[in-house]
């Protein structure tokens, strides 16, 4: 099993923040985003034992490959889950950007494709190509990408890309897995064709389950088989009382005219997984434990992954293993503030879990 940490790169501190704005000022940000920071973030994710770290993608996010490539001078062995959306660049020079991050940082870089859930988001950067389309245009950059990867020159026709004699001089070492998520049929699709892991959001087990299956027998169509990660937040204390207690200081600092300007945002997403984390609160701050332990607080003010794990370090432990026993082979966690507790999840959650599996 597999465990990664999270890069708070639009700032960081003890409440809910947007992950991919800048434009929530509703309360300042404690903690800036400077490299001096990541670095202590980063620094305190590998020491706890995650393997990589997720950065965001966005409009008020900084460029992810300059961060991380940075950060990758000030940490020894963790991997960066490079987070970057197919329309905004080509597949030829994405593949180059790689090798060169292979390069620069001792072979340690994973990649996180974003299709992209908001159009006027998607408008401002030049892109206006609708929902199936844009997964259309994703299905096939991924294509040329793995073909640019190879170091052997090749041609390419498509609806998107047009390539002659592209590719690198030389095969791309190692190969970064490709992390892929989307909840919609278009989405699901792409996952089965060309993802290494196919990333979810936290919903309750049972529609995880269901989301695994139908992948698995969509990649068995392709002659395929996928890993299957999750996407979530962990509040874990010594007991179950703390970490409510903590959920409730979280959602004491959500301020309605937050909450109600987060969710006219998320409104005008085209984005099946976003409208899956809404249908879980209904922007409503009553019945927020949707699940024994899983709390859809977050996706009130969060876009993306608005569900956190809350209980006892056993109980979140547990809660993870339900996970893993449907079919997560990964999972992305994350934490306010992130540096504490990285080493929190890392020290108290983790172990447990690992324990679990292998009693």
């Amino acid at each position: 099993m597999r465990f990664h940490w999270f890069l708070p790169t639009t700032g960081d501190g003890h409440d809910v923040r947007s992950a991919i704005t800048t434009t929530d000022s509703f309360r300042p940000t404690a903690r800036p985003a400077t490299i001096a920071y990541l670095s202590q973030v980063a620094a305190a994710a590998e020491q706890a034992g995650f393997e990589a770290a997720l950065t965001p993608v966005g409009a008020g996010c900084p460029d992810p490959w300059i961060v991380c490539a940075a950060l990758t001078q000030h940490t020894e062995r963790l991997k960066t889950l490079v987070a970057f959306r197919t329309g905004y660049t080509l597949p030829t020079l994405l593949a180059q950007q790689a090798q060169a991050f292979q390069q620069v940082s001792g072979g340690r870089l994973l990649v996180n494709v974003v299709t992209g859930g908001d159009p006027v988001e998607q408008r401002a950067y030049g892109d206006f190509l609708d929902h199936d389309a844009r997964y259309a245009r994703t299905d096939e950059f991924l294509q040329v990408l793995r073909l640019a990867w190879d170091g052997v020159p090749f041609d390419h026709h498509g609806e998107h890309y047009r390539v002659e004699a592209g590719g690198l001089a030389e095969p791309i070492t190692p190969v970064p897995d490709v992390y892929f998520g989307g909840a919609s049929p278009a989405a699901e699709r792409v996952a089965a064709r060309r993802a290494d892991v196919a990333l979810m959001w936290g919903e309750p087990p049972q529609a995880i389950a269901a989301r695994i299956d139908r992948l698995r027998d969509l990649a068995a169509s392709e002659g395929r088989e996928l890993r299957y990660g999750l996407r979530v937040h962990v509040i874990a204390r010594d007991t179950a009382s703390a970490a409510w207690a903590e959920a409730e200081r979280l959602l004491a600092g959500m301020d309605p005219a937050r909450i109600a300007e987060a969710q006219r945002r998320f409104a005008r997403y085209d984005s099946v997984g976003q409208r899956r984390m809404v249908e879980l609160h209904h922007g409503g701050t009553r019945d927020l434990e949707i699940h024994p332990g899983l709390w859809a607080g977050v996706g009130l003010v969060r876009e993306g992954a608005g569900t956190a794990l809350v209980g006892s370090y056993d109980e979140v432990a547990a809660l993870l293993r339900e996970y893993a026993a449907v079919g997560i082979d990964e999972f992305v966690l994350s934490g306010w503030p992130h540096l504490e507790e990285a080493y929190r999840v890392g020290e108290y959650v983790v172990p447990r879990l690992r324990s679990l599996v292998t009693a």
